[in-house]
């Protein structure tokens, strides 16, 4: 009886241990998560805020994990266009300034040779979210990013 009981209480640490352990997306290591509300719909996302995480991105990446997507954080404003070199997932992309106001949305296909295409917004912009394709499909010309605090 206490050898079954105790068989019960490993496996079921075990099956914890095993659930936790797989808790991100393979490939996002070392990114913190966050939720940010885009006018009324709240997202998990992995924040890219350094140029190293921005510049990774979602490469390589074929299951965000349980998050909605990540949050691109630049620290001021910025023009350049976004690329899908070794992106496994087509994305949407929504650009917002630095108060929050939408400047442009694509959705962008993966792109397996050179040259690939950029996705250049409208404007400037400080923050960009990107999602899996379709995710983001209620952003538009009125829409906020509210980031966090």
């Amino acid at each position: 009886m206490i050898r079954r009981s105790l068989f019960v209480v490993l496996a079921l640490g075990a099956l914890l241990a095993a659930a936790c352990s797989g808790g991100g997306p393979e490939g996002l290591d070392g990114f913190d998560t966050t939720t940010i509300t885009i006018d009324d719909r709240a997202l998990t996302v992995a924040v890219a805020d350094t140029p190293e995480k921005r510049s990774q991105g979602l490469m390589g990446v074929t299951d965000l994990g349980g998050l909605d997507g990540m949050l691109f954080v630049f620290p001021s404003d910025g023009d350049v266009g976004f690329w899908m070199k070794n992106t496994l997932i087509p994305l949407d992309i929504a650009f917002f300034t630095a108060n929050g106001a939408f400047v442009d949305r694509f959705t962008m296909q993966p792109c397996t040779e050179d040259p690939c295409p950029s996705y250049d917004p409208a404007g400037t912009y400080r923050y960009a979210v990107e999602a899996p394709a379709g995710d983001l499909a209620f952003v538009g010309s009125s829409s906020m990013l509210r980031p966090p605090g």
